[in-house]
């Protein structure tokens, strides 16, 4: 079973880039009317897709959750409120973050940009910056919108309007290409909002992820079922050699030997591809990530395991 687990978790995490690639394109399949200068209106619109994808884009084949929850959050009356709450609570516990690292599409858009050759910098003095996330989560996708509601009880959906780069990128920019009407119809929130993209833009190729990591309501959400989702990391103690290795590889800033479901973890695999003798995999179910100790492994044969994995990983080090 753990063999089993391990081969699952090397094949994620080394096609991560083709999985969130297709995902992106799922989300996004109605193509030829990004050269129409129009939106897909059809039934699946009616549908939320898991990741962070604008509602305006053209080739948009679902709602965006943050957008749909914020124009119903206010109202009751809107049995599409309990859908769209119901499906991100389900969505958190089967998967947590892995949403994040697997299927965002702005997610995908700030690795892209991350690879492009520069000097990096690491977030790892930043990290009292996660916090701004839940705030914007708490402030402007729930109580604006919530107490802030048009005459049919429909919210302003505060963060798409005035902070989502996202509908920038995907909806306002490829709109305007190709529609004169739209293009003539640009002003000032359309400045501040370009402006923020470009910020973003810029910061990507610094830094891994800022969006993810400071600004996203959704990975906030997701964040907070992180501990309790069926998709978990686990660390295998016995054969783990303390080498340092896995905190090094992750660009979020996790070190999973110490908490391997953190609220930041995406799922991204970094740690399993760097980890030398595999003691970092997937898993799917309840638990906690951390290995259980069977009757049969007293500390002195845990030690004498760890023993012989670190001169083993010595010695493949010499001879690599």
């Amino acid at each position: 079973m753990d063999k089993n687990f391990t081969g699952v978790s090397h094949f994620l995490s080394r096609f991560r880039g083709w999985i969130q690639a297709g995902a992106t394109l799922l989300t996004n399949f109605h193509l030829p009317n990004f050269f129409k200068g129009s939106l897909y209106q059809g039934a699946g619109k009616n549908v939320c897709v898991p990741g962070l994808n604008c509602y305006s884009c053209p080739a948009a084949s679902g709602a965006c959750p943050i957008g749909a929850f914020q124009a119903v959050v206010g109202s009751s009356r809107f049995s599409f409120s309990y859908y769209i709450t119901g499906f991100l609570i389900l969505l958190g516990i089967f998967l947590g973050r892995f949403i994040c690292g697997f299927l965002c599409p702005f997610g995908w858009f700030q690795e892209l940009l991350h690879k492009i050759p520069s000097k990096k910098f690491s977030t790892k003095k930043l990290k009292f910056l996660r916090y701004l996330k839940y705030a914007i989560l708490l402030v402007m996708v729930f109580l604006i919108p919530a107490f802030f509601v048009n005459d049919v009880g429909m919210g302003d959906p505060f963060f798409c309007k005035y902070l989502c780069p996202q509908g920038v990128l995907e909806g306002a920019i490829p709109l305007s290409i190709v529609n004169s009407g739209i293009r003539a119809a640009l002003g000032s929130l359309f400045t501040w909002k370009f402006s923020i993209l470009l910020a973003l833009v810029v910061l990507s190729v610094l830094f891994y992820r800022p969006f993810c990591k400071w600004l996203c309501p959704l990975g906030a959400f997701y964040a907070l079922l992180n501990k309790v989702s069926f998709f978990q990391m686990i660390v295998d103690k016995n054969k783990c050699v303390s080498c340092g290795k896995c905190a090094k590889a992750c660009k979020m800033d996790v070190d999973v030997t110490k908490t391997p479901n953190h609220t930041e973890c995406i799922r991204c695999g970094m740690c399993v591809r760097a980890c030398p003798t595999d003691a970092v995999h997937f898993r799917y179910g309840f638990g906690n990530g951390k290995y259980k100790i069977t009757v049969a492994e007293t500390p002195l044969k845990i030690n004498n395991l760890k023993e012989e994995k670190r001169d083993e990983f010595k010695e493949n080090e010499k001879k690599g």
